[in-house]
């Protein structure tokens, strides 16, 4: 009896304390106005997931939710996971139409001075964007990061303000950039948490940052005066050989940061980002990201509603010219569920506004879809016009009690 009881104390103090998935619902009016729901954010302290790295997160990426987290907000030396933020730049620039993959770039000899892991670009080589972001992605390049931070924002300097404006965009409080490649300079630093935040923009808006960063080893061809020199690409992340669903995303070592990375996973429509940070050697690092990953799948899975059958009724226009509006979801909805957590049993509720006054612009908010688990609301999804429908004047009014004349003969 003495031993059953020493056990259920022990499973006692082990279990997870989980912050509420939501966030006490605001009213307004007769639509209930949920969308100040905060991110979830649960602290693991599962004994299992002792470990030696000293910073760690490990991070839901549809959701945002943190899964597990150590010393998440502690500011240090980021090393060439640094990069992560320039990759997103990057893919941000090609998707606006800013760069395209096959333009050319001309390596600047500040760009070729870069120390540490390099691809030994040469002053006044030409490059071609994609094999920038090859060398970037699967070598950890400091020389193909500096020169495609002066192709996009024409210098460094430049390119850096704007990494630390999109860190505070993404939330990441405590981070600065002081280079684009993660070189040690004073006043360079972030934490796992912002690394985390980082990589989930990266690899949710552009999964096509695997097709670089899961390549194991590749080529490209140095063109300069001396001739054409083949030169080969080595991936820095040892896990793509070993862990099964893998997406990315960086690895990063300094003698002062120590080991980082940011590894990326994706199973049964989940992905998952673990970070490490300050990891004494590179075994550890990968093996700890390997034991978040693990234990991610092993204890979660995602509830995903693509919202493409829900049936929304259109909302009634006052005084505008036409009579009804039509709504549609604004996205997707995902809920990270915890074992134990039944997703057939999440239900949802579709609430509108019973009229909106003209004009109505498209896209305004025409009211909510909610999403209980039994009484709980554990998120939500807007519902917004799916067309813009102008204020009806004099001669518009005239032809709708002309129409209606006529329909009632």
């Amino acid at each position: 009896m003495k031993k059953i009881l020493s056990v259920l104390i022990l499973a006692a103090m082990l279990a997870p304390i989980l912050t509420k998935p939501y966030a006490n619902a605001k009213i307004n009016g007769t639509t209930p106005d949920i969308g100040d729901i905060a991110i979830p954010v649960t602290a693991m302290t599962d004994a299992s997931l002792e470990l030696l790295s000293p910073s760690a997160v490990l991070m839901e990426g549809s959701t945002g939710t943190v899964i597990y987290e150590k010393n998440k907000d502690e500011k240090l030396r980021p090393a060439s996971i640094t990069k992560i933020m320039t990759l997103l730049l990057i893919f941000e620039a090609l998707d606006s139409g800013q760069i395209k993959l096959m333009d050319e770039v001309s390596i600047s000899e500040h760009a070729a001075s870069m120390g540490g892991s390099q691809v030994y670009l040469e002053p006044y080589e030409i490059q071609n964007v994609d094999t920038l972001i090859k060398c970037i992605s699967i070598s950890s390049a400091n020389d193909a990061s500096v020169a495609m931070a002066e192709h996009i924002a024409g210098s460094e300097e430049e390119f850096v303000a704007r990494m630390n404006e999109r860190a505070k965009e993404l939330g990441m409080k405590n981070t600065n950039f002081v280079n684009c490649c993660g070189l040690d300079e004073d006043n360079h630093y972030s934490t796992a948490y912002d690394v985390a935040l980082m990589s989930r923009e990266l690899i949710t808006k552009f999964p096509e940052i695997s097709n670089y960063c899961t390549v194991w080893m590749d080529t490209f061809v140095h063109t300069t005066k001396k001739g054409r020199i083949e030169f080969g690409l080595t991936n820095t992340n040892k896990l793509i050989k070993s862990y099964k669903g893998i997406t990315g995303l960086k690895t990063g070592s300094t003698s002062i940061a120590k080991y980082c990375l940011s590894a990326t996973a994706r199973r049964n429509n989940m992905d998952l980002i673990a970070v490490i940070m300050a990891s004494p050697d590179t075994k550890t690092r990968f093996m700890e990201a390997a034991k978040l990953l693990n234990h991610g799948y092993a204890n979660y899975s995602i509830y995903i509603d693509d919202n493409l059958n829900t049936v929304i009724s259109p909302v009634k226009v006052v005084k505008g010219v036409q009579d009804t509006v039509t709504g549609k979801p604004a996205g997707q909805f995902s809920y990270l569920c915890k074992k134990g957590v039944k997703p057939e049993e999440i239900r949802k509720v579709v609430v509108t506004n019973e009229e909106q006054k003209a004009p109505v612009e498209a896209g305004k908010k025409l009211g909510e879809i909610v999403y209980y688990y039994g009484n709980d609301k554990i998120g939500m999804v807007d519902i917004l016009a799916a067309y813009a429908v102008d204020k009806a004047g004099y001669k518009d009014c005239l032809k709708k009690v002309v129409h209606r004349y006529f329909i009632a003969q």
